[in-house]
């Protein structure tokens, strides 16, 4: 088949190489515009921009998948199907009617669990023992359309939003092609989604990655490793914004919500239940440091407190 690819992030970029180097003819590449990066907030393209120049594909970047100019140029191209993954913008129907076997999505989590912006982040912080990818045809309502095909993963105790999401981009990007080996061989079908079991995933904002130190430890390790890397779970230590990696949870005796126990090696936060001992800390304009080089360089005795919890 003829395929154009879409999508924008690091992410998408193991199934754009998996597509290039499948039976089908990609003929060109959809991805978001160049975006100010870095502190000069220079223009830099996608990570799939760069990525489709690399290999030699033709690469088309609409300021909205609407505008009449992008819609001509992607009928020239005459695609039997797009794939997309994680493009980073909704699809109008004119664009989604352009296209004989639609726009094939492979998204992060087995549908209909966790429709959405941030599926990897929601699992880790529910606590889902299994996720996984999923491979659907677009439609007008989001990620509820008719499913070709599912893979599962397991996560790990130790598993970070990133480490989750690296996995399921190698599996799921082996999910699409074969998803589109399928639609052209006439083996797979679109089955549509149960009506049981929706869920939805919005995007988790800085201000959702605060630790509130009054949940328990469970919670909180959870929250800090489906918030690694972006945005970064954060507390605060005498009004200042800091960002904490990962926690471990300790059988040691409970601790006020907050409160520091600080020893050579080691600082332990209180929570609702046993306290969390941090991992690496990173106060602004700083860089990132192990907890006890932190609590050296500012001189942290026990006692002290994050947060502001009463």
């Amino acid at each position: 088949m003829r395929v154009v690819f879409a999508g924008t992030p690091e992410v998408a970029v193991p199934a754009l190489d998996a597509i290039a180097a499948s039976r089908h003819e990609l003929v060109g590449v959809v991805t978001r515009p160049d975006a100010p990066s870095g502190r000069g907030r220079k223009l830099v393209a996608s990570p799939v921009a760069l990525r489709a120049e690399e290999i030699g594909v033709p690469v088309l970047k609409p300021e909205h998948p609407r505008d009449a100019g992008f819609q001509a140029s992607l009928a020239d191209l005459r695609p039997d199907a797009c794939p997309v993954v994680a493009y980073g913008a909704l699809l109008p129907q004119s664009a989604l009617d352009l296209v004989p076997h639609g726009w094939i999505n492979l998204h992060f989590s087995v549908l209909p669990a966790w429709r959405g912006a941030a599926p990897v982040q929601h699992a880790l912080w529910a606590g889902d023992a299994v996720t996984g990818a999923t491979t659907f045809r677009i439609v007008k309502e989001l990620d509820a359309g008719p499913v070709f095909g599912v893979m599962t993963e397991r996560v790990r105790a130790t598993d970070t939003a990133g480490d989750l999401l690296e996995r399921l981009a190698a599996g799921g990007a082996g999910l699409l092609v074969q998803t589109l080996d399928g639609i052209e061989d006439g083996t797979v079908a679109a089955l549509d989604q149960p009506g049981e079991g929706i869920s939805f995933a919005p995007k988790i904002l800085v201000d959702d990655a605060r630790i509130s130190w009054s949940h328990p430890a469970v919670g909180i390790d959870r929250q800090v490793r489906a918030c690694e890397p972006a945005p970064g779970a954060w507390s605060t230590f005498e009004g200042e914004r800091i960002k904490i990696g990962p926690v471990t949870i300790t059988d040691r005796e409970p601790l006020e919500p907050g409160v520091l126990e600080v020893t050579k090696n080691a600082v332990l936060v209180g929570t609702a239940s046993t306290p969390v001992q941090l991992g690496q800390v990173k106060a602004f304009g700083k860089r990132q440091m192990g907890a006890a080089d932190w609590a050296r360089g500012v001189r942290l005795e026990s006692g002290a407190r994050l947060g502001s919890e009463a």
